[in-house]
């Protein structure tokens, strides 16, 4: 059998009696910051989960051991090169850089299990980026969110133009990347940005709590739902319509989804097996 693959920026754990797996950011004294190669190990690291039966739901998180502050990602590596091949005094070298990025953040959303942004701490610039391409995001209360790119003299160029315009509305984005302040989870619960919004202290034990259940949910339909919402809202209704049409009839050949019907009826818990 092959080595598990090793990676410098990020690490991967399972967590068996949940079925799901922890991928981490491990670069602490960088405040979690992301370089174009913490980008491609998030995405190779989901990418070996990927058909892995006994991993049903991935946490995307910063590494709890941190040295300075808690942080999911407090944004990109300004102190970072393109990559080595790359002279970024060429415009032409440039664009290839930004092209490399947003690869790889397409990658990490296109991910087809349930993607959790476990968020504590700084989720700024590329890190809020990153959250924005996760499925769900759980914050605890001390975390802060913000696009400061504006303070640089730049502006959120990995998706965050396009991808938080459609979370949240147009004056509340403006206000965002215009000031670039930073946002309590208070406030971007508000928003309704947050799916779950828990005191510090309680975050740990809530973040297994919710990736168990996904781990132990119906893996096809979550499946289902996942590329229905993902897709089925970037065409016109009668469109997406048909991918719930698709979708019903793929999911109803799972034994998950007989095993919940059955289970029902039966009037006890389901045990579903992600087949």
């Amino acid at each position: 059998m092959s080595e598990p693959k090793k990676f410098e920026h990020v690490k991967i754990e399972k967590v068996e009696e949940g079925n799901y797996a922890v991928v981490s950011i491990i670069r602490p004294n960088k405040l979690n910051a992301l370089q174009n190669q913490t980008l491609k190990e998030i995405a190779e690291a989901l990418e070996t989960v990927e058909v892995d039966q006994n991993v049903r739901c991935v946490v995307l998180r910063g590494v709890k051991e941190y040295t300075k502050r808690p942080a999911f990602s407090a944004g990109a590596d300004l102190s970072a090169r393109g990559g080595p091949t790359l002279d970024m005094s060429n415009i032409r070298h440039r664009s290839h850089a930004m092209y490399l990025r947003h690869k790889y953040y397409d990658l990490i959303e296109e991910f087809p299990k349930p993607l959790i942004a476990a968020v504590d701490g700084y989720a700024l610039g590329g890190g809020l980026e990153l959250v924005l391409v996760c499925d769900l995001v759980i914050a605890s209360k001390r975390s802060q969110f913000g696009f400061p790119e504006i303070k640089r003299g730049i502006f959120p160029g990995n998706g965050g133009t396009q991808r938080m315009i459609r979370q949240l509305g147009k004056m509340g984005v403006n206000r965002m990347m215009y000031f670039g302040e930073h946002f309590t989870a208070e406030q971007m619960n508000e928003w309704g940005f947050i799916s779950f919004l828990v005191d510090d202290d309680k975050f740990e034990d809530f973040v297994h709590e919710k990736a168990s259940w996904l781990g132990n949910a119906a893996t096809n339909s979550l499946f289902v739902i996942k590329k229905c919402i993902q897709y089925g809202t970037q065409v016109p209704l009668n469109v997406g319509l048909q991918f719930e049409h698709w979708g019903y009839a793929l999911n109803a050949l799972s034994k998950d989804s007989t095993e919940g019907v059955m289970a029902f009826n039966q009037k006890r818990p389901p045990i579903f097996q992600g087949k």
